[in-house]
Formats: C-alpha cells, sequence, structure tokens
C-alpha cells in the first residue's frame, strides 16, 4: 500500500535526492582524480622540460585542477537540474540565506555565527600550525620545489601577471572550484550515506584530496572541519566560502607585496 503525502526525512529537510556511499564516492574520484594526475604525473615531466619557476608550474596546474572541479560540477547540476539558471542552482548549492537548523527556515541574524565559528577556525589553525612546524621538524615537508612561498623573490617584482594568477586562483580555489564541488555539489547529498556526519565525512574527502600535501593531511582537516560544519548546520555554503577565503586573502596581499616590490624595500 503506498501512503501518499508522507516525505522522506531528507525531502523534509529540503535536502536533494541522495547519493549511495559508492556513488559519492566515484563523484569525489572524478572530480580529484585530475588534480592528482597532474600533481603526481604531469608536473615533474613539464618541472624537467621548462624552465619556468617550479612552484609557479605547480600553482598553474593546481589552477587547472579547480577549474575542471568547477566543470565537472556544472555538469552534475545540469544532469541533476535540468537546468543552470541560478534561481534553480542557488538553494541547490546553498547559496542562500543561513537556516535555522530546526526549521530550515532562513534566518538573516544566523550571519552573527560566523563570528564564533571563525574564532573556533582561528584556534584549529594555530594547532594546526603548530602541527606543520613539527612535522617540518621532522623532516615532512611539501613535495620539493612546489611550496609557492619559493616565489618570495626579487626576481618577481614588477611581474603583475603573478597577481592575476593569484586571482584566478582565488576565485577556483575558495568559491567555483572546490567550495562549489565540496560544499555546493556534494555536502547536500551526503546525508543519506552518512547520516549526521555527513559534514565530517565531507571534511575527510576534502582532505584526501589534497594529495599534494600527504605529511599534513591531518592540518588540512583541522581546518577543513569548521567549513563542512558551518555549511551543513546552516544550509549556506556562504559561511565556508568566507571562512575558506580567509587563506586566500592572505595570499593576495603576499603576492602584492611580492610583485610590488614593498616585500624587499
Amino acid at each position: 500500500m503506498v501512503v501518499r503525502g508522507t516525505k522522506s526525512t531528507a525531502e523534509r529537510r529540503g535536502d536533494p535526492r541522495q547519493l549511495s556511499l559508492r556513488n559519492i564516492l566515484l563523484t569525489w574520484l572524478a572530480a580529484t582524480a585530475p588534480t592528482a594526475i597532474l600533481v603526481w604525473g604531469v608536473w615533474p615531466i613539464l618541472r624537467a622540460a621548462t624552465t619556468l619557476n617550479p612552484g609557479m608550474l605547480f600553482w598553474l596546474l593546481m589552477i587547472c585542477g579547480m577549474v575542471w572541479q568547477f566543470v565537472f560540477s556544472l555538469i552534475l547540476l545540469r544532469r541533476e537540474l535540468g537546468t543552470l539558471r541560478w534561481s534553480v542552482v542557488a538553494p541547490r548549492v546553498w547559496a542562500q540565506q543561513p537556516r535555522d537548523p530546526r526549521t530550515n527556515a532562513p534566518r538573516p541574524r544566523l550571519w552573527w555565527m560566523i563570528v564564533p565559528i571563525a574564532a573556533a577556525f582561528a584556534a584549529l589553525t594555530l594547532t594546526a600550525d603548530l602541527l606543520v612546524s613539527l612535522m617540518e621538524a621532522a623532516g615532512l615537508t611539501e613535495l620539493k620545489g612546489a611550496a609557492i612561498s619559493g616565489l618570495a623573490d626579487p626576481a618577481f617584482t614588477g611581474q603583475w601577471w603573478i597577481l592575476v594568477v593569484a586571482l584566478v586562483s582565488f576565485v577556483f580555489n575558495y568559491v567555483l572550484g572546490e567550495e562549489l564541488f565540496f560544499r555546493g555539489v556534494l555536502l547536500p547529498r551526503m546525508r543519506g550515506a552518512f547520516g549526521r556526519w555527513d559534514w565530517l565525512a565531507n571534511a575527510i574527502l576534502f582532505t584526501l584530496y589534497h594529495t599534494q600535501k600527504l605529511w599534513t593531511l591531518p592540518v588540512v582537516l583541522l581546518t577543513a572541519m569548521p567549513f563542512s560544519w558551518a555549511a551543513r548546520r546552516y544550509r549556506t555554503i556562504w559561511f565556508a566560502i568566507v571562512l575558506h577565503s580567509i587563506e586566500g586573502v592572505v595570499v593576495l596581499v603576499l603576492v602584492f607585496t611580492v610583485v610590488s616590490g614593498l616585500a624587499f624595500s
């Protein structure tokens, strides 16, 4: 007998159709495998074949991986929704006002919750910095030559195209690439497989995507958890974007000081 008028828990909560664990992992793999290939396969080959700074080359390849995440996200949304109209896509990827966790009603005053969440993020970041220091002391660091910090060289003064690269990286790292895919496309469809721990599973998948930082995966997980938790609890991608973008703002400032010469004056 079919009981009409009833809805599933996911439907009552306003979640889209849920994915199975298998499909979550396959979707994650399709979005992140190109980045792993670029880091572990393409970068070493191009590094030996070009005179471009290895750190800059690594950065450009990472941007290519994030652009793919954006394109892949659009493909998934188009197949799921049948359209890419913003009025339809926005609520699906939680590009909306924060929602009351109990009623799912929009509550603009919940924007203030970003303050304590940001404080927790800052505390976790300090803890992560300590872990990084301990790992570096143990000789565990990023891939040799991949660190963007290597661009802090007077030779790059006046190279304003690097600031353009930083801006493109900012957009696809913190908005259209990583955040759109992980918190906008994937997270809303993970509750069926992980229940109330979907945000943690999302943070773990986000961490495992960072294969170029194998030795700092615990650090990435610590700083990723606030993004996923805030996005899930308040059903808004904007909390995750704002928190994650803090890192990007710092990078933009540092790049500006290098290309403008202020870092060496």
